[in-house]
């Protein structure tokens, strides 16, 4: 039996099935080499491809990261879900998604932003930093120390 192929199937054929990886898909294009960098991708050995600009009908253009081989952690998780909200995850075993995720900012973040008073004790002392996520919708965070709140346009990932 012959398929006939379709636009839907012409588009998803653009980059190469993964048989083990991660997919970090609806980034928003302005932030896509943000979660590069933040992920550290230029320094994996892994066969990497990115996808920028692509067409989507929730975002208009939007870009998209798959990568053999590597499942990350919660904290790279986390980094990600401060700069670009509501990116899709999904896990890949054996050419399967088997796992989907929209990530969301988690209630608290540690060890991940910088705080923006030059006073706080986390910039004068060797600590972690400690974030509580007062809105999750418009990303406002607040010092566990200082109080001082910052907003994602502020926000400066360490």
């Amino acid at each position: 039996m012959i398929k006939e192929m379709t636009n839907e199937n012409k588009q998803e054929l653009q980059v190469a099935a993964l048989e083990n990886g991660t997919v970090i898909d609806h980034i928003p294009s302005e932030k896509l080499f943000t979660v590069v960098a933040l992920l550290g991708l230029e320094h994996m050995q892994n066969n990497i491809t990115i996808g920028f600009n692509l067409k989507s009908k929730k975002l208009g253009t939007k870009g998209i990261i798959k990568i053999a081989d590597k499942f990350f952690c919660d904290d790279e998780i986390n980094r990600i879900a401060v700069v670009a909200p509501n990116v899709k995850l999904n896990i890949i075993r054996d050419y399967e998604v088997v796992e989907k995720r929209e990530l969301t900012l988690p209630d608290e973040l540690c060890g991940i932003v910088k705080c923006s008073n030059p006073k706080c004790i986390t910039n004068n002392e060797p600590m972690p930093t400690r974030f509580h996520v007062i809105d999750k919708e418009n990303c406002v965070i607040r010092c566990h120390y200082c109080e001082k709140e910052q907003t994602r346009e502020k926000i400066e990932i360490l």
